[in-house]
């Protein structure tokens, strides 16, 4: 028998118990799971499982290279296998512990779940009040008691960032704080998400909804993920900025604190001169800002190795696709209350190399500053 299987994650916690609870009293015979990670310290991870009427079980279970979310990882799939062989639970409903983020525990369930589970919807419980002080909020989980291990270097911030984004359902929670500005936010974050009252009866049908691993990690990715439009509603603007010229690097490295503080939130891939076959993710919330190495350009490769790259991903660089760089492009999307148009419009400009940089040439790009090399290259 195959068990249908919904994720239900957040930093909100007390959004996600909601949620969690509405869906265990809307479907007969649900069953929800919850791992809570806060015992880590202890090396145990604390498991419930729980229905509409209370508790069912719980146990422990150890530490797996000390790591709470590998623990998680290798007590989850038993345990909803052992519920799918019992036959008696018509949907298991995973309720994530705070920080942990849903693509990592989605791709465990349909990796490791065989035939016996089906990953039928990923949804993100939300305080639209709670939005933009989680988002912008640079702290480290660590400092705030919520990291996943000891080695855990994530924000709330970029954690809430992500966790929001990768979901193709958002659960509102009531919130008499709310108001315009947080819904065009939250809107203009996730803008192709489907977004539904926690408490109509439209959630426990997308329970079952189905869901794609793969097209939704392929919507994650820098080189060709879904980012969001220009708009411009109640005080929230997006602003969309492509070009299809290489940032100088001791130009825009200059400006990242600057670029940073712009938004509340920006993410996409850019091209720095002196790294021209390298395309690079930008991905910052509450401040912070993380650069990476997300592999090369299209425009880099081979031809007989464009049969490897995903069908999306190919698509993906046609859109952009330059006669002289391919691929290569900026592509920096910034989201926020207050967004400065015309100034951050500027300063991006401003890192862009010179129409007599540029006429240099390649060759001549690759002497420039190696800025990034830090960051880059000296990754532990």
């Amino acid at each position: 028998m195959t068990l249908p299987v919904v994720i239900v994650g957040g930093l909100h916690s007390d959004a996600r118990r909601e949620v969690v609870e509405r869906l265990l009293r809307s479907v007969p015979g649900s069953v929800a799971l919850h791992h809570d990670l806060s015992t880590s310290a202890q090396r145990t991870v604390r498991r419930v499982v729980r229905d509409a009427d209370g508790e069912q079980s719980r146990g422990e279970t150890p530490l797996v290279n000390d790591c709470a979310c590998c623990a998680l990882r290798e007590d989850l799939v038993p345990e909803l296998e052992r519920l799918a062989n019992v036959g008696l639970t018509r949907l298991a409903v995973v309720e994530l512990w705070d920080s942990v983020e849903p693509k990592a525990m989605a791709e465990v369930i349909t990796a490791h779940g065989d035939d016996m589970l089906d990953l039928t919807c990923v949804i993100t419980a939300v305080d639209p009040s709670l939005v933009l002080p989680y988002l912008a909020n640079g702290d480290d989980l660590a400092d705030a008691g919520l990291a996943a291990a000891a080695t855990d270097q994530r924000t709330i911030g970029d954690t809430w960032a992500r966790q929001l984004e990768y979901a193709p359902v958002l659960a509102l929670v009531d919130s008499e704080e709310a108001d315009a500005e947080d819904r065009a936010l939250l809107a203009q974050l996730h803008p192709t998400a489907r977004r539904v009252d926690a408490g109509s009866g439209e959630l426990a049908a997308l329970a079952f909804a189905g869901f794609d691993v793969e097209a939704a990690a392929a919507a994650q990715h820098p080189a060709c993920a879904l980012l969001p439009q220009e708009a411009d509603d109640a005080g929230v603007a997006t602003l969309v900025w492509h070009r299809c010229r290489p940032f100088h690097p001791g130009r825009l490295h200059e400006a990242l604190e600057d670029l940073c503080c712009a938004a509340a939130r920006s993410r996409g891939r850019f091209w720095l001169a002196d790294r021209p076959d390298t395309l690079l993710a930008w991905d910052a919330a509450g401040g912070a800002l993380c650069v990476e190495n997300a592999g090369p350009w299209l425009a880099s490769l081979p031809a007989a190795a464009w049969e490897m790259v995903p069908p999306m991903r190919r698509a993906a660089a046609s859109l952009d696709w330059h006669p002289e760089h391919g691929d290569r492009c900026q592509h920096l999307v910034f989201t926020s209350p207050g967004l400065d148009r015309q100034g951050l419009e500027q300063l991006l400009e401003s890192c862009l190399l010179t129409d007599a940089e540029y006429a240099a040439g390649p060759e001549s790009w690759k002497g420039l500053p190696a800025a990034f090399d830090y960051l880059l290259d000296h990754v532990s």
